[in-house]
């Protein structure tokens, strides 16, 4: 069995008291119906991850007015979407092969060559020139990882990553104490956000923010959000930008069982675990495509080394006239091992995100990904399979019942 259930797919609503009363219209982002209008409605926003950030760009010119409820300030740069040239268009085809063959090699797997040159062996001016050609150019893995070699490690170097965004959102929001809202001090260790023009849609009339880590939300009412202030702010239309039950979250809602009846809720019980990102220990011939503890990486490239490795395994095992393929416990608990090992190398783990569960109540905050990078987990599959699948218990068919 092999499941594709979407690493963020499952939504995640959080349990507001009174939000069965509101009398307007409710959405999910991760959950869009095909047409929503937005023409004289007053909306409300409640989330600015990634997914936030786009939306309230999106809609704010389209709406009455635009209320953002604002949980952690983030760390974003322009995407710098916009129409590609012919001749770049031609260069990519004929350097087609060279371009794929080094995003399989690469970190994070978004086709840009990754920089080698430490934050701090340059000068502040050069520094600051390399962010500003950064933010020109767009993207927010190519701002982290395309700039300098160790923002994501020495804290040193995020801060200056940092503070340069800090500058921006100074320049762009024209209303001080707006700006002040938007502005994190906390460490640039999120998932890299990006945007078509977030902080400037701050400068207009029709949008106000709120920040409701000073001021929470008390309750949803059937007019609007109440805020701990005891403000009501009027609504057509709540939004809920509020993420997803990442990695894990679409396996715990469904009854899956292993060896001896056991429930997968039961063995991730303290978070999600898994060998090489794609099977689990007591869940024979299960393959998970985007499981837990696979590599944090422009998803596609991760997925098809997934696909090709369980395929290859697949017909291996085959091969051999066998038909069962488990990983072990001790195997499993080694990948785990690495993949934290791994991240506490790194600053991620030191900035709450939904990439260690931080977004989900109750939920144990554990390393879910491997973050060593799209190439060296290529190497480790290989050598897994090279030395006959190593961390497997491969077993004979059993036979069948007598009739």
């Amino acid at each position: 069995m092999v499941t594709a259930l979407g690493l963020l797919s499952a939504t995640n609503v959080p349990n507001f008291k009174g939000i069965e009363t509101f009398a307007g219209e409710q959405y999910h982002t991760g959950q869009w119906p095909q047409a929503v209008s937005f023409d004289g409605k007053r909306v409300g926003v409640i989330g600015t991850g990634s997914t936030g950030i786009q939306v309230i760009t999106a809609i704010a010119p389209q709406v009455k007015h635009l209320t953002v409820f604002q949980r952690s300030p983030q760390y974003s740069v322009p995407v710098r979407n916009g129409p590609v040239s012919g001749k770049e268009v031609a260069a990519i085809k004929h350097n087609y092969n060279e371009i794929w063959a080094g995003v399989r090699k690469s970190i994070v797997a978004f086709g840009f060559t990754e920089s080698t040159v430490p934050a701090m062996s340059v000068s502040a001016d050069e520094r600051r020139a390399v962010f500003e050609r950064a933010w020109q150019k767009g993207g927010g893995f190519r701002f982290m990882f395309e700039t300098f070699s160790d923002i994501a490690t020495n804290p040193e170097a995020n801060e200056a990553a940092a503070a340069f965004v800090r500058s921006k959102i100074a320049e762009i929001v024209k209303d001080p104490e707006t700006a002040r809202k938007l502005t994190q001090y906390d460490l640039y260790a999120k998932r890299p956000l990006c945007d078509s023009g977030y902080y400037a849609t701050y400068n207009r009339d029709n949008v106000s923010l709120v920040d409701v880590k000073a001021n929470p939300i008390r309750e949803i009412t059937p007019r609007g959000v109440v805020t701990e202030d005891g403000v009501e702010h009027p609504l057509d239309m709540l939004i809920f930008a509020t993420g997803l039950d990442a990695v894990d979250g679409n396996y715990l809602r469904m009854n899956l069982r292993g060896r001896r009846a056991v429930s997968i809720a039961d063995h991730w019980k303290q978070g999600p675990r898994s060998y090489l990102g794609v099977t689990t220990a007591n869940f024979s011939n299960m393959f998970m495509i985007l499981g837990p503890n696979g590599p944090f990486t422009n998803l596609p490239p991760s997925i098809e080394a997934q696909v090709e490795w369980i395929a290859d395994l697949v017909a291996d095992v085959r091969a051999r006239g066998l038909a069962v393929a488990e990983a072990t416990a001790e195997a499993e608990r080694e990948w785990c091992d690495t993949c934290k090992t791994v991240a506490d190398a790194t600053l991620f783990p030191k900035a709450e995100s939904w990439i260690f569960g931080a977004n989900i109540p109750g939920k144990p905050n554990t390393v879910q990904f491997y973050p060593g990078g799209l190439g060296k987990y290529r190497e480790v599959l290989a050598e897994v399979r090279g030395e006959g699948y190593r961390g497997f218990h491969l077993g004979a068919p059993q036979p069948a019942a007598s009739g």
